[in-house]
């Protein structure tokens, strides 16, 4: 099982794919690499139209590859019911796949929409990428 809507952006771990791919586009995504993890920093909003299929992108071609992400939700503003549509299609095709996939730091109102939504208990959300990378560390050595 693999995200739909693929097509268009393939890259490896680009910077700045987000505002490459679209002009006006509502949504900054770079990517770092941190220990066995790759750390994707998102900025903006996560909503409708090529924002959301920009991110679903981005995490299926990444995360074959490093197994294990981290989407940084500090620096989104809001997300849509679209936005939330992809991150659920993110989190099931993580899992059936085996990949791990944790969500970090998000503001306030979206930890709000994620509580509402009962999406906080469904996902693996952390305060900060600090503590989802302490855990992913933690889940390595205890697979170990």
């Amino acid at each position: 099982m693999k995200p739909e809507n693929l097509g268009g952006v393939r890259g490896s771990l680009a910077t700045g794919v987000a505002a490459k791919r679209e002009k006006a586009l509502n949504l900054n995504l770079k990517s770092a690499e941190s220990g066995s993890a790759v750390v994707l920093h998102c900025q903006g909003r996560i909503i409708f139209g090529p924002e959301a299929r920009t991110l679903t992108q981005l995490v299926a071609d990444v995360l074959p590859t490093s197994r294990r992400m981290i989407v940084d939700l500090a620096g989104v503003d809001s997300v849509d019911s679209a936005g939330l549509g992809e991150l659920v299609l993110l989190h099931m095709w993580a899992e059936a796949a085996g990949h791990i996939l944790k969500f970090a730091a998000p503001r306030p109102q979206v930890r709000k929409l994620l509580e509402l939504t009962n999406l906080a208990s469904v996902f693996d959300t952390y305060h900060s990428v600090a503590e989802a990378s302490a855990a992913m560390y933690s889940e390595e050595v205890c697979s170990a």
